[in-house]
């Protein structure tokens, strides 16, 4: 096991000692269990998140290794429509905007089960998927999707560049966050792409987390959480420049940046993003007593979902879960919910079937289930995809059943 002995910033190794948030012990989000572990010791590990007061990146130490938490994963993007049609929009987007062809070469790190690059290959152009996970990549490759098994960073951008093998465009979806050597990574990058070359990385936007208690996105394999000033920092000191930006509505509120050599000068830097910038400087990003605020929000937003869930359980109601995300692990485990308020929950993804919810133990079943017991409330859990949960589970109302989410607030939808 790898311990951050040294509380020091990943990016900038300034020592920290403010705290964001301190969401106390928690397991591994996405090590679910199946009936032999239950009675087994299970590891929990501090979720206490520091902001850097030099160059503002919020971040987790790292109390585990990158192997452990990733080696077998279990999360598959291709089981939400929701995320597909994200990925598939993109890629009509990118290749309308920058005309990539089967001339082209497109690289995406943690490239998951394939999920995105299907849709490059369908247009004849070249693809190629780096994925640490080895049961995800397995997927990929039988999908017949390229895909390297490895970690990315400065070691395996040598090795492709070494074969040639370089980016016209180069794609990481929610894997910045992920990397617990930014620099590493970073320079990994900038290796690896072509001299016209383009990055687009996206992830959740820190703004957006903190507007609206989003802290369930907080777990061990997160390891960082950006603003778009603190990421256009890390990038302008490893010789890459941030042109253009979008903001999504994905996870909660992400950003997709875009990026290119610095030395580039073909791609002017859009207006967007000095807006953006401007906008995160007026809320206070740039002031360490902003990242200080947010501590006692959680705390807050935690009482009201006790509150209710008590207030409902002495009504001789019954509740029942929807989704087994990893965000969904980290809010039951900092409230202290369990089977006593939860009696089960369900998720479309066989791979978590018939198993466990970590620390809470709450059991997994197929969405089947629902329609069996009758609940009376469905926590939705993946509370950034509720359109499609409702939609998918609008049977619910034919005994009275009502949906729930408690991001960014408990809200009860009949």
């Amino acid at each position: 096991m790898v311990i951050q002995t040294e509380n020091t910033c990943r990016f900038c190794k300034t020592y920290l000692d403010h705290t964001f948030v301190d969401l106390g012990m928690s397991p591994l989000a996405n090590s679910y269990l199946n009936a032999n572990q239950l009675h087994r010791m299970e590891p929990f590990y501090p979720l206490h998140v520091y902001v850097c007061k030099k160059c503002y990146l919020v971040q987790l130490p790292l109390h585990e290794s990158p192997k452990k938490i990733f080696d077998d994963y279990a999360y598959f993007s291709s089981y939400s429509n929701t995320w597909l049609k994200h990925a598939s929009d993109y890629v009509e987007m990118m290749s309308d905007r920058f005309k990539f062809n089967s001339q082209s070469r497109v690289i995406e790190i943690a490239s998951n089960d394939g999920y995105l690059l299907q849709y490059f290959r369908e247009k004849g152009i070249p693809v190629l998927g780096i994925e640490p996970a080895k049961n995800v990549a397995k997927a990929a490759q039988e999908a017949e999707i390229p895909t390297v098994v490895k970690f990315f960073g400065t070691q395996t951008a040598l090795e492709l560049a070494a074969e040639g093998t370089y980016a016209d465009l180069l794609i990481g979806n929610n894997v910045l966050a992920h990397v617990p050597d930014i620099n590493d990574f970073v320079k990994g990058m900038k290796i690896i792409l072509k001299p016209k070359g383009i990055i687009t990385m996206e992830f959740p936007h820190l703004m957006r987390l903190m507007e609206e208690n989003q802290f369930d996105t907080i777990y061990h394999e997160h390891f960082s959480y950006f603003s778009l000033t603190t990421v256009d920092t890390i990038f302008k000191n490893y010789g890459l420049t941030i042109f253009d930006v979008n903001e999504l509505q994905t996870h909660g509120g992400s950003l997709r940046i875009y990026a290119r050599h610095s030395e580039d000068t073909s791609k002017p830097i859009n207006q967007k993003v000095f807006h953006l910038k401007n906008r995160e400087n007026d809320a206070g990003f740039k002031r360490i007593e902003l990242y200080l605020t947010f501590s006692e929000k959680v705390k807050e937003i935690k009482r009201k979902i006790l509150t209710f869930l008590v207030t409902v359980k002495q009504t001789g109601k019954s509740i029942a879960g929807y989704g087994a995300p990893a965000k969904g692990n980290t809010l039951l485990n900092y409230c202290g919910v369990r089977s006593d308020f939860i009696e089960y929950t369900v998720d479309l993804s066989p791979h978590k079937q018939n198993h466990y919810l970590p620390g809470t133990h709450i059991p997994i079943y197929s969405p089947d289930k629902i329609r069996e017991t009758k609940p009376d409330y469905l926590i939705i859990l993946p509370w950034n995809i509720k359109e499609e949960i409702m939609q998918q589970m609008s049977y619910v109302r034919e005994w009275g059943g009502q949906f729930i989410v408690f991001i960014p607030e408990v809200k009860v939808y009949v």
